[in-house]
Formats: C-alpha cells, sequence, structure tokens
C-alpha cells in the first residue's frame, strides 16, 4: 500500500541520485506522524483554551505528584527555561486560576507553584482527550505490530540518548 510519501521520495530520487529511499522514508513518516498528532494535540487544547506551553507546565506539576506543587526554579529547569520566562508562564497560569503561588512553610525564602483544583480538573480533562487520540492512531496497528514499532523506535531514542 502507498502513501503520500511514496510520491515525496520519488519525485526527490530523479533529483537527488544519491538519496536512501528507506531512510526518507521513515524520517518523513517520523515527521508527519509528529505533526498529525501535534496538530490534533494543539486542538484538544484548545477547546479549554490553553496552549501547549501551558499544559506542559502543568504536565510537569502533574507528574510530580502530591500535593502538586514544586519551586518555579524547578520548573523552569524540568522544561529546558530560564526562571524568567518561568515567571511570565506562571503569571498566565496564575490569572487563570489553574496554578497558586505561595511562600514554602518550610522556608519562607522560598516560593512554590501549586497545581490548584481547577488546573488539576483542566489538565485530566486535556490528558483524556489527548491519550484518545494518540491510542486511536496506534490501535491502527495489532498488538503485535505495536510491539514491533515501539521495539524499533526504543532502538532509534537510545541512540540519541547515548550522544
Amino acid at each position: 500500500m502507498k502513501d503520500s510519501i511514496d510520491d515525496h521520495i520519488a519525485l526527490w530520487s530523479q533529483e537527488q541520485a544519491d538519496l536512501d529511499g528507506r531512510v526518507e522514508g521513515i524520517v518523513v513518516r517520523m515527521q508527519v506522524l509528529t505533526r498529525y498528532l501535534d496538530r490534533r494535540r494543539d486542538a484538544v487544547l484548545a477547546a479549554y483554551g490553553l496552549q501547549w506551553w501551558e499544559f506542559k507546565t502543568l504536565h510537569m506539576l502533574r507528574r510530580g505528584g502530591t500535593p502538586y506543587r514544586t519551586t518555579p526554579g524547578a520548573l523552569a529547569k524540568q522544561l529546558g527555561m530560564s526562571p524568567a520566562a518561568m515567571t511570565n508562564r506562571l503569571d498566565a497560569l496564575e490569572r487563570h486560576g489553574y496554578v497558586e503561588r505561595t511562600h514554602d512553610p518550610d522556608d519562607r525564602r522560598k516560593v512554590v507553584a501549586t497545581l490548584t483544583r481547577a488546573g488539576r480538573a483542566v489538565w485530566e480533562r486535556g490528558i483524556d482527550e489527548i491519550q484518545q487520540v494518540e491510542q486511536e492512531l496506534v490501535r491502527t496497528l495489532t498488538a503485535k505490530d505495536q510491539d514491533v514499532l515501539e521495539a524499533l523506535l526504543r532502538r532509534l531514542v537510545q541512540v540519541t540518548e547515548d550522544e
């Protein structure tokens, strides 16, 4: 069965004789799937009035487990951003009522960001729908094919992690 990437490879093979069609096919298909999942995720989040960066910040707070709080500095580090940028993110999430900043009861010099009940609720609704989208896509494969694909992708990820 052919897909649009086969046409892409055929066209580029005429222009670039040394093109490795197999590598091109794998990489472009991964890019297409990533863009598809990003579009679907963004549509889910838009229905809740959220952008990806907002959801990702809520996600990191939720991932930490009960009581769903951490310092802005720790959040910034987890998300690979500057503390100033994290302050701006937390300002926006606080305005929505999804995050609350308070002083650490053990050290009043420290500020902690806490996921509010509203923040957890919007995160839960969003993650449920995002997981549905992902499951719909992956479940078009048999369980055996899913296992094979997961193993192959793990091997590729391990190469990138070793660098």
